[in-house]
């Protein structure tokens, strides 16, 4: 009869573990808050008071509420990441493009009223759509460089700027259509209108 194998110990949790389970326990309390009472009713004191912590520990892991609702954001609604190979065509990247965006659908349906809301709080507060407009620069950029180092210029419709921009739109677009109605967009749809790009050459 042989041993069982035993558990390696395992390391004590540091710091870093500590901050980033309250960062995540803040930012899952806020996105309770805002799916119920919208952005208006998510305030600090609300949300610390789901989390079962101060405001003390909001401010110790975000400047603001605006700080804290852009990595909210940026937790639960991640840019999508397509898989392409080297030496992928513009048709290659279109295919995983389309289906990044088709795969990504069920897993944002749990956080898109919250997403909506945001959008919709962002237009009305000045300071949360600058925030929310340095964000998106910095996302363009890197999403332009990235494309840039899969394909060249001349592999493009337009330049690797606007084409971010595009892809963008498009993504955003087909994920709230889809998951407010699911009967018209089907993934051919996506898939086809994503494959169109990749025949304006």
């Amino acid at each position: 009869m042989t041993e069982p194998e035993q558990t390696p110990p395992q390391p004590p949790r540091t710091k870093g573990d500590k901050r980033e389970r309250t960062r995540a326990t803040l930012l899952e309390a806020a996105r309770q808050l805002i799916r119920e009472k919208g952005h208006d009713g998510a305030t600090l004191e609300a949300i610390a008071e789901r989390a079962g912590m101060t405001t003390g520990a909001i401010y110790g892991n975000f400047k603001n509420r605006e700080d804290l609702f852009i990595a909210l954001a940026q937790a639960y609604w991640a840019p999508i990441k397509p898989k392409v190979k080297p030496g992928a065509t513009l048709a290659d990247l279109m295919r995983a493009v389309a289906d990044a965006t088709i795969a990504a659908i069920s897993e944002r349906e749990s956080v898109v009223v919250g997403r909506l809301t945001g959008m919709a709080y962002a237009i009305s507060n000045e300071e949360m759509r600058q925030r929310v407009l340095a964000v998106t620069r910095e996302s363009y950029a890197f999403g332009e460089e990235w494309i840039s180092s899969v394909l060249a210029p001349d592999q493009l419709p337009m330049s690797a700027g606007q084409f971010v921009r595009v892809l963008h739109v498009m993504i955003e677009g087909f994920t709230f259509q889809r998951l407010l109605t699911p009967e018209l967009i089907s993934d051919k749809v996506i898939r086809a209108a994503f494959e169109a790009l990749a025949k304006t050459l």
